[in-house]
C-alpha cells in the first residue's frame, strides 16, 4: 500500500531524528559522531558574551540619556537656547528608543540562559537513560531505543535553535547603531563638555529613589473626587499595573516638551478611565491629576511633532489610524527577503514558544 507524501515526509524525518540521535550518542560515548559541534559549550561562551555586549552598550545608552536629560533641566530652569532644544529632545527620544530596544534583547539573551539549562538538563537525562538502557548489550529493542535517540535529536535541534536566535540578536543589536550615530555626531563632546560642567547627572534609578520615601507620596485630598490613586499595600499585584506611556511622568512629558522621565509608582499610580499613570513627583501627580484629560491631549500634540513617540510610548488608542507595531509584525507578509523573512520568524519564535 503506497504511502501518502505527508506519511513519506513524516517518516524521512523520524529517520533523520533516529540518525542524528545515533550520532549524537556515539559522540557522547567517544566512539563517532565526528563533525558534530558542541553546542552547549559553545552557548556558554557565546550567551554570557551577548549579554556583557548589550549591557555595555544600554549602560553607554542610559549615559547619553542621563547628559541630555541634564541639560534639558538646566535649559528650562536657565532659559538657555544652547544648544538647541528641540535637537536636545529628540536626542532623549532616540536614545530611550534605542534602550527599549536593548531592554528586549537583553531579556531574549535571559530567556535564552534559561532555555540552554533546561535543554543541557534534557540532554543530561536522555544520555543517561539511553546509557543504562543499552550499557554492554549487542542488541536492544528498536522500541526502548529509538524513542530515546528521536528526543536527543530533538533537543540538539533546540540547541541550534539557540545558536541561530543569538546570531539575530548580535544582528540586529549591530543594524541599530547606525540609527543612533546622529546624535552623536551633532551633539559631540567638544560641544557638550563645557555645557556639563557643574551638572549632576542622575541615573532613572537615582531619579525614583529620591522620590521613594513616604514623604514623596501623594496625599488623598477632597478635590481628587472620583479620581484614585494606587499604592502597594492597598492593590493586588501593583507591579504589574499597565502603565500609561511605558512607565515614562505624562507630566513631564506634556509640560516639559517630550521629555521623557521615568515615573515611580511608589509616589503613587493614578488610575483614570481604567488607564494607570505614574509620575516624577507627587506635585507633578496632583497637577495631572487636577485635569488629565488636557494633560493627555497635549501629550497627542507632542506625538504629532514626533511621531516615533507613538510607537514608544505606545499611544495607537490616540491615534487609531497607527497599527501596533507587534501586530504590524504579525501580520508581515512572507514575501519578504529570505535574510530578513529568516530573522523575523526565528525571532518570532522566540514569544511564541
Amino acid at each position: 500500500m503506497s504511502l501518502t507524501k505527508r506519511d513519506k515526509e513524516r517518516q524521512l524525518r523520524e529517520l533523520t531524528q533516529i540518525v542524528t540521535g545515533i550520532r549524537l550518542f556515539n559522540k557522547e560515548c567517544g566512539k563517532g559522531g565526528e563533525g558534530i559541534d558542541n553546542l552547549p559549550s559553545i552557548l556558554n561562551e557565546a550567551i554570557p558574551s551577548a549579554t556583557m555586549n548589550i549591557e555595555n552598550e544600554l549602560n553607554s545608552t542610559r549615559l547619553f540619556i542621563s547628559r541630555y536629560t541634564a541639560l534639558i533641566e538646566r535649559q528650562n530652569a536657565e532659559l538657555l537656547e544652547e544648544p538647541e532644544p528641540d535637537m536636545l529632545r529628540q536626542a532623549v527620544i532616540n536614545c530611550r528608543q534605542h534602550e527599549a530596544f536593548l531592554k528586549v534583547l537583553l531579556n531574549d539573551v535571559v530567556v535564552a540562559t534559561d532555555q540552554v539549562n533546561t535543554l543541557e538538563r534534557d540532554l543530561r537525562s536522555v544520555l543517561i537513560q539511553l546509557q543504562n538502557t543499552i550499557q554492554s548489550k549487542t542488541a536492544v529493542p528498536t522500541n526502548q531505543v529509538y524513542p530515546k535517540f528521536i528526543s536527543l535529536a530533538k533537543i540538539w535541534t533546540g540547541f541550534q535553535d539557540e545558536m541561530v536566535l543569538l546570531s539575530v540578536i548580535s544582528n540586529i543589536q549591530a543594524n541599530l547603531e547606525p540609527f543612533t550615530r546622529s546624535h552623536k555626531e551633532v551633539l559631540q563632546d567638544s560641544i557638550l563638555q563645557p555645557l556639563l560642567t557643574g551638572l549632576i547627572l542622575r541615573t532613572d534609578e537615582e531619579r525614583i529613589a529620591e522620590t521613594s520615601g513616604l514623604e514623596g507620596r501623594v496625599e488623598h485630598a477632597p478635590h481628587f473626587k472620583n479620581l484614585e490613586f494606587l499604592f502597594p499595600e492597598t492593590t493586588r499585584n501593583f507591579a504589574q499595573l499597565p502603565l500609561q506611556y511605558k512607565g515614562f511622568c505624562g507630566f513631564s512629558i506634556a509640560v516639559h516638551d517630550r521629555l521623557l522621565l521615568p515615573g515611580n509608582p511608589l509616589v503613587g499610580v493614578l488610575r483614570y478611565k481604567d488607564h494607570f499613570f505614574c509620575f516624577t513627583s507627587k506635585e507633578a501627580a496632583v497637577k495631572f491629576a487636577a485635569d488629565p484629560d488636557r494633560y493627555i491631549a497635549h501629550i497627542a500634540e507632542a506625538a504629532k511633532k514626533s511621531p516615533e513617540l507613538i510607537q514608544l510610548l505606545e499611544l495607537h488608542m490616540q491615534f487609531s489610524t497607527i497599527t501596533p507595531y507587534g501586530k504590524k509584525c504579525r501580520t508581515w507578509s512572507h514575501d519578504r527577503e529570505t535574510s530578513n523573512q529568516n530573522e523575523t520568524l526565528v525571532y518570532r519564535q522566540r514569544y511564541t514558544r
